[in-house]
């Protein structure tokens, strides 16, 4: 099954976290990710070379666009689960991204997707906690 990285376990990766590091170099799994990621990868990243890194980077990922049907989706997601878990629209878009695509949403975000008991999208998974 693919997974699906969210931005807040991408993020970890080119910033040095070692539980980010051990766990993305461990995987084998086809790895997609989520042109919203992008987006918000972008929003923050400073010119020269931490853009170069997070470039070459995000060259291992299979990017999955927003089709009609992951925008569908999302709105719906968003509509559902936006007041009782404060889903955003980026998050919900990402969910549903996970969900079109038959993949596993690896993500830190346990505020917007508590793991434990969330039936928006069972197959999220936490692979380290933040500290």
């Amino acid at each position: 099954m693919p997974l699906l990285l969210d931005t807040d376990v991408i993020i970890d990766y080119p910033r040095g976290r070692e539980q980010a590091i051990t766990y993305i170099e461990s995987l084998t799994e086809p790895l997609l990710i989520s042109t919203i990621s992008i987006a918000e990868l972008y929003s923050g990243v400073r010119e020269g070379d931490e853009r170069t890194a997070l470039q070459t980077f995000l060259s291992a990922f299979e990017t999955v666009d927003v089709s009609p049907e992951i925008a569908v989706r999302g709105g719906l997601l968003r509509r559902d689960w936006g007041k009782s878990h404060k889903v955003g629209l980026a998050d919900a878009l990402i969910a549903a991204t996970a969900e079109v695509r038959g993949a596993t949403l690896i993500t830190l975000n346990i505020k917007h997707f508590p793991i434990k008991h969330f039936p928006m999208l069972p197959s999220a998974k936490a692979p380290y906690v933040k500290a």
